[in-house]
């Protein structure tokens, strides 16, 4: 076995000009079904738990001084923050499935294109 051989092939591939290839167009529109979904679900609960954060220290009375009004307020934006991260899942699922939806046909096609090429 000739390991500069594969080391020279894999550098030259590095370097080589890609065609695209169907493989590589079948991902590419994977990838932009799925990933605005994703990028929404991160985004969304990471500010979903600032927000509940926030709302457990104000209620807690770390910071607004501890008065009554404060810690109601943190109960409140708390509790926002909480029904935000419960329904975070079937959101990310719904944006999904529509996005799914959408790229559903051009995915089968290419697939089946590819399958039939690979006969």
């Amino acid at each position: 076995m000739n390991t500069d051989k594969i080391y020279a092939e894999a550098i030259a591939n590095e370097y080589s000009k890609k065609s695209a290839s169907k493989v590589v167009a079948l991902r590419k529109l994977d990838r932009a079904a799925k990933l605005p979904a994703q990028i929404f679900t991160y985004t969304f609960g990471v500010a979903c738990t600032l927000l509940a954060g926030t709302g457990m220290c104000l209620a807690m009375g770390v910071i607004g001084g501890a008065t009554a009004v404060s810690v109601a307020l943190g109960i409140v934006v708390g509790l926002v923050g909480f029904a935000g991260a419960a329904v975070n899942y079937p959101l990310y699922k719904r944006i999904l499935q529509k996005r799914k939806d959408a790229f559903a046909g051009d995915i089968i096609r290419l697939a089946g294109e590819i399958t039939s090429d690979a006969e």
